[in-house]
C-alpha cells in the first residue's frame, strides 16, 4: 500500500462538534469499553462453566460475546488514548487496519445475527429434529461462513479504499478509520469507491435484515399455532432477547449508511452507539432474560467465593 500515497500518517480529529468535552468523554466511554469486555467476559465463564449450556444456542451466543468484545476494541482503545491527551496520529498502516477489521468483525457479527435467527427458527419449528439439524458439523460450517463473508466484504472495500493516492491533507474528521471520513482526503477520483462502499455496506445489512425477518416471520407463524399460553411464552421469551440485540444492532447501521444527507454529528453519535454500546447491551441483553445464563453465573460466583473462604 505504501506504492500507492506519500502520506505515511493520519490525523485523527475525534468526534465532530466536541472540543472541550475530551476528559467527560474520557470517563463515560472508558467506563462504556470496560462493562462491555467485562460484562461479555462473564457470558463465556457462563457458557464454559456450565455443560447444561453447551449447545448450538449457546455455541453462538459465545461467538457473539467474542465478537462483542473485539468489535469496540477496534476503535476505543485509540480513541481513549488521544482522549487523554496523547497524540491523534494513527499511522496509514494503522488506518488500513482500523478500516479493515472494524467491517470484518462488524459484517461478520451481523452473519451471526442471521444464523442465530436461523438457529432459533429450526428451535421452535422443528424441536424433534433440532439436533439432527444442528449438528456440530453444521454449526462450525455455519462459523465458517460467517466468517468467508465477512472476510471477502472488508477485503473488497479496503481494496477499493486504499488504491487512491493520498497526497494532500491527512486530517480525518471523525473519531476512527472509516470509509466516509477517509475517501474524500484522496488526490484522485474517489466516485468509483465511494459507490461500492455504499452500496456493499447496505446491500449486505438489507439482505442479512431481510433473512432474519424471514426467519422470524416463520418462528412468529409457529408461536401463534401452539395452542397454550404457557407454550408461546415459553417459545417467545428463547427469541426476545436475540430480537432486542438485532434491533440494538441494526439501528445504528441503517441510520448511519442509508440516511440521505450525512450529518457528521448525528452519524458519529449514532457510530457510537454501534461501536460501544450495543456490545455492551447485549451482554445485559443475554445475562439478565436468560434465566439459564444467570443460574450458571450464580453457581461460577458460589463457587469462586467458596473457594476464597477456604
Amino acid at each position: 500500500m505504501s506504492n500507492h500515497t506519500e502520506l505515511r500518517e493520519f490525523i485523527l480529529m475525534g468526534i465532530p462538534q466536541t472540543e472541550g468535552l475530551e476528559t467527560v468523554f474520557l470517563v463515560i466511554f472508558s467506563f462504556v469499553y470496560f462493562f462491555t469486555l467485562f460484562g461479555n467476559f462473564l457470558i463465556l465463564i457462563a457458557i464454559y462453566a456450565s455443560s447444561t449450556l453447551h449447545t448450538p444456542m449457546y455455541f453462538f451466543l459465545g461467538l457473539l460475546s467474542i465478537f462483542d468484545m473485539f468489535f469496540p476494541s477496534v476503535t476505543c482503545p485509540k480513541m481513549l488514548f488521544y482522549l487523554s491527551g496523547q497524540s491523534r496520529a494513527i499511522s496509514y498502516e494503522g488506518c488500513a487496519a482500523q478500516l479493515f477489521f472494524y467491517h470484518f468483525l462488524g459484517s461478520t457479527e451481523g452473519c451471526l445475527y442471521s444464523v442465530m435467527a436461523y438457529d432459533r427458527f429450526v428451535a421452535i419449528c422443528y424441536p424433534l429434529r433440532y439436533m439432527l439439524i444442528m449438528k456440530p458439523r453444521v454449526c462450525v460450517g455455519l462459523v465458517i461462513g460467517t466468517w468467508l463473508v465477512g472476510f471477502l466484504h472488508a477485503t473488497m472495500l479496503i481494496s477499493f479504499t486504499f488504491k487512491l493516492t493520498y497526497c494532500g491533507p491527512n486530517h480525518v474528521n471523525y473519531y476512527f478509520c472509516d470509509i466516509p471520513a477517509v475517501i474524500p482526503l484522496a488526490c484522485t477520483d474517489s466516485s468509483l469507491a465511494q459507490k461500492v462502499g455504499s452500496t456493499n455496506v447496505s446491500l449486505l445489512a438489507l439482505m442479512l435484515l431481510l433473512s432474519i425477518c424471514v426467519f422470524y416471520t416463520g418462528i412468529g407463524i409457529a408461536i401463534l399455532r401452539i395452542r397454550s399460553a404457557e407454550g408461546r411464552k415459553k417459545a417467545f421469551s428463547t427469541c426476545s432477547a436475540h430480537l432486542t440485540a438485532i434491533l440494538c444492532a441494526y439501528g445504528p447501521v441503517i441510520i448511519i449508511y442509508l440516511q440521505p444527507t450525512p450529518n457528521p454529528v448525528l452519524g458519529a453519535v449514532v457510530q457510537i452507539l454501534n461501536n460501544l454500546v450495543s456490545p455492551m447491551l447485549n451482554s445485559l441483553i443475554y445475562s439478565l432474560r436468560n434465566k439459564e445464563v444467570k443460574r450458571s453465573l450464580k453457581r461460577v460466583f458460589h463457587n469462586v467465593v467458596n473457594t476464597v473462604l477456604e
